[in-house]
């Protein structure tokens, strides 16, 4: 059997906040570069109630509207987060019971932002390894709005908040569904972005908290031709796995941080920047939840059809890098 994505849904918080709204609580123009240089226009936010169970479970329920099957049938729920509800137990364990998704194994993911591709992959596996798994959710999720120091722009104005889903079902199509994925990572920048505070080696005090421990830090600025570099990377790999052509890919899904490394990514590609679906411009940068969001964007748009080969290609702290490509 193949794993076939048969249904997505997303889900973003209410609360929009536009730029000038940094403009005006980090008292500078902050607009300017982030509307030149990375495209994001605004945001959302959770309000003061919301959280990372809440935003997955409205993606998860969206994902099996589309996809017309119930939560009993849900086999397994992955989720993929690094802003998790507690820090344990799991984040699916929450998701699972409001869902009522009583015959689902259940775990959460973390390779940050990468971790919905991983989970894609993940997915994939356990379909086409098994044939117990007939129906697997995917969800990533994202609040790094919790994460955030309110004075910090390199962080406070970048990140938001969202979840996207999407269902697999076993299908017996030898041309339809998964075709293949790459995983790698690069372990050296494990120490250069992330939160911190909280685990085991810097365990939260009161103390620490008051030095905003907890909060989301760039510690040492990237190469910025990284991204471009791996992503076109992957995508080729993944290419030559299925005797493909990059350009015979109709769509491609990537972690939407920098638009510029996007762009860059299609260049070394050759192929057209348009292929390349983004929601940042009003949603900000969502983490692993920005990939299952665009893409949802996509099929609502009518920009992906049945028979397309579309590639994701995720990229997080750590670094974790992941591929995946299936034909709708």
């Amino acid at each position: 059997m193949n794993a076939k994505i048969i249904g997505t849904g997303m889900y973003a918080p209410d609360r929009v906040l536009k730029n000038q709204y940094f403009n005006e609580s980090l008292g500078e123009d902050v607009d300017t570069w982030l509307s030149e240089n990375v495209q994001i226009y605004e945001r959302r936010w959770c309000g003061p109630d919301e959280s990372t169970a809440d935003l997955s479970e409205l993606a998860a329920r969206a994902a099996l509207e589309d996809s017309g099957i119930n939560a009993e049938q849900i086999d397994l729920i992955i989720l993929a987060t690094d802003t998790p509800e507690f820090i344990s137990p799991s984040t699916s364990s929450v998701v699972q019971l409001r869902l009522g998704a009583v015959n689902a194994g259940i775990f959460d993911l973390n390779a940050a932002c990468a971790g919905f591709v991983t989970g894609l992959e993940t997915a994939a596996k356990f379909i086409r390894s098994d044939s117990r798994y007939k129906h697997v959710l995917v969800i990533g999720a994202y609040a790094m709005s919790k994460y955030l120091d309110q004075n910090d722009k390199k962080t406070v104005t970048l990140f938001a908040d969202g979840a996207g889903a999407a269902v697999l079902q076993a299908d017996s199509s030898n041309y339809e569904g998964y075709q293949t994925g790459y995983l790698i990572g690069q372990g050296q920048y494990n120490e250069w972005m992330g939160i911190y505070g909280g685990g085991t080696k810097h365990p939260l005090t009161p103390e620490s908290v008051k030095k905003g421990e907890h909060y989301l830090k760039f510690v040492r600025k990237f190469p910025p031709e990284l991204n471009p570099q791996m992503w076109s990377s992957i995508i080729r790999k993944m290419c030559e796995q299925i005797n493909v052509s990059p350009l015979d890919v109709s769509r491609f899904f990537i972690t939407q941080i920098n638009i510029n490394s996007i762009f860059e990514t299609m260049d070394i590609l050759g192929i057209r920047h348009e292929k390349a679906h983004t929601i940042m411009h009003h949603y900000g940068y969502t983490g692993s939840a920005c990939i299952p969001m665009a893409f949802d964007d996509a099929r609502n748009k009518g920009l992906v059809q049945h028979g397309d080969l579309v590639m994701f290609i995720g990229s997080g702290g750590g670094l974790a890098f992941a591929g995946s490509a299936f034909r709708l």
